[in-house]
């Protein structure tokens, strides 16, 4: 995978008029296949925006590039995070000035406690959460603070990756597939914690196939189909709109 991004632009957008996040005209690769066609959006801070569309619609790559995390050395297109370029940041740059990705396999490191595994997401420079406040908000983490990572049920380790990004300086919230491959028990639970998460107001893009589950948690919507926006509006009006749910989401 490779990202195009631009350097022509040098300044950030007007301040007052910006929004938090820009997502403007960006370009991703994976070898010759061109995924991301010049995808633009934007969101405010405090907002969760459903980022949606069938399998192949270039919904991770989108979800990538703005983590920095595919080669940010070629460059067409621009991202901007509350003023600062993310376009021009390397993926430990883009981490350090807030933007936090949990991905779909979580990543929880081996050999690693739970409280290691934050401990160690804490390192990093920046104010995130203290182990007390992740506590309270995962108490199931508490109980389980000297086991092994690893070894958790799937919905903890979801809610230990989600709770490693809270230990970090958070200022974007990146969740891919956070519902896949849990059953529809634990599914609920991690509802529920992304509904508390909500009411903190952090800004938060979900990738999610449950796209029904992702709009109901969301403010607004983007819809991506070959590459493309589709559709960017308030997530009530997917929600409302069956033929559109059925030309581009399927369901």
């Amino acid at each position: 995978m490779t990202i195009a991004l631009n350097t022509a632009v040098t300044t950030a957008p007007a301040t007052g008029a910006a929004p938090f996040l820009s997502v403007r005209d960006i370009h991703a690769y994976y070898g010759e296949s061109y995924i991301v066609q010049g995808v633009s959006f934007s969101i405010e801070e405090g907002e969760i925006l459903a980022l949606l569309g069938r399998n192949g619609a270039g919904k991770t790559s989108t979800m990538r590039a703005i983590a920095r995390l595919d080669n940010p050395s070629l460059q067409q297109g621009e991202i901007w995070l509350g003023g600062k370029p993310l376009h021009k940041m390397k993926s430990h740059e883009a981490a350090r000035a807030g933007v936090q990705l949990v991905p779909e396999d979580r990543r929880i490191i081996a050999g690693l406690t739970v409280e290691e595994n934050l401990l160690l997401a804490r390192v990093a420079p920046g104010h995130g959460w203290s182990l007390e406040r992740i506590y309270q908000l995962f108490p199931r983490l508490a109980e389980r603070r000297r086991q092994e990572g690893v070894t958790l049920s799937g919905g903890e380790q979801q809610m230990l990756a989600i709770a490693r990004a809270l230990a970090r300086d958070l200022k974007l919230l990146l969740l891919d597939e956070p519902y896949e491959g849990l059953a529809p028990v634990i599914v609920h639970e991690i509802e529920k914690t992304l509904h508390e998460i909500r009411a903190l107001g952090i800004t938060t893009i979900i990738v999610e196939q449950n796209a029904i589950a992702a709009l109901r948690l969301s403010d607004r919507a983007v819809i991506l189909d070959t590459g493309e926006v589709a559709f960017e509006g308030s997530a009530a009006d997917v929600l409302e709109n069956a033929d559109l749910r059925h030309e581009y989401l399927a369901i």
